[in-house]
């Protein structure tokens, strides 16, 4: 049976304890039960796992004991996945814990001429990427961005690969018949799609247009779909 896993904000590597964070705490001592003498897996979400043991089963601030740590690499490359802001903000939120599960390596929330909300709870949407991270047993936590401008965007990044999913009627390719070995982007765009004049300027950008399919999808289906794809090049 795996040892249960929790997320840490930070550690310093040098000591040889650390004293769990109090919601942390009261889910080991309170919810699981765990006592004195039992181990458990700790991450920091960059890479670091940490194997600790119970030192003293405080509900409040337990501290362990660190046992063992060592640094887990990354098992693909940098998948970067840009995503407007959605009128139905439940269904943003399952697009980041499933973009997690899978494990892209950043989200970039998009504002666009068709993004009809613009709220963004950083707080709420980084506590649902850690507990899809803990829940998938990894050891990496998406990047997560503030809400940028799609113009900003397009013409800021530098990634070797950049692809944008849109439903106009114009010659695409493949998404899973493009081979990407590089770090890549995929747009995906807000209810109603990019406006002509941004897929114009991602082009402009060099941006090339992908096809996932031959049904439309939405927004955040088209994420996981994206996500799911370009981890399995």
């Amino acid at each position: 049976m795996s040892l249960p896993f929790f997320y840490i904000n930070e550690y310093d590597a040098s000591s040889k304890e650390l004293v769990l964070d109090e919601d942390t705490s009261r889910h080991a001592v309170q919810v699981l039960r765990m006592k004195e003498g039992e181990k458990l897996n700790l991450t920091d979400g960059k890479g670091n796992l940490i194997t600790a043991e119970i030192a003293q089963a405080h509900k409040k601030h337990c501290l362990a004991e660190i046992k063992s740590k060592r640094t887990v690499s990354k098992t693909n490359r940098p998948i970067t996945i840009g995503i407007s802001l959605l009128k139905n903000a439940s269904r943003l939120e399952w697009f980041f814990e499933k973009a997690t599960e899978i494990g892209v390596s950043e989200i970039v929330p998009l504002i666009c001429e068709r993004t009809e909300k613009q709220k963004f709870r950083h707080d709420r949407i980084k506590q649902i990427c850690i507990s899809a991270m803990l829940q998938s047993q990894q050891c990496w936590l998406p990047v997560l961005h503030e809400p940028v401008e799609f113009d900003k965007l397009v013409s800021n990044i530098s990634a070797a690969e950049k692809f944008i999913a849109h439903c106009e009627d114009a010659p695409k390719i493949r998404l899973s018949n493009k081979p990407a070995n590089q770090s890549v982007i995929i747009l995906i765009g807000p209810e109603g799609d990019f406006t002509p004049s941004e897929i114009e300027l991602a082009l402009k950008n060099n941006f090339m247009p992908v096809s996932m399919g031959q049904t439309r999808l939405r927004s955040e289906t088209a994420g996981v779909v994206a996500a799911a794809l370009l981890i399995s090049l």
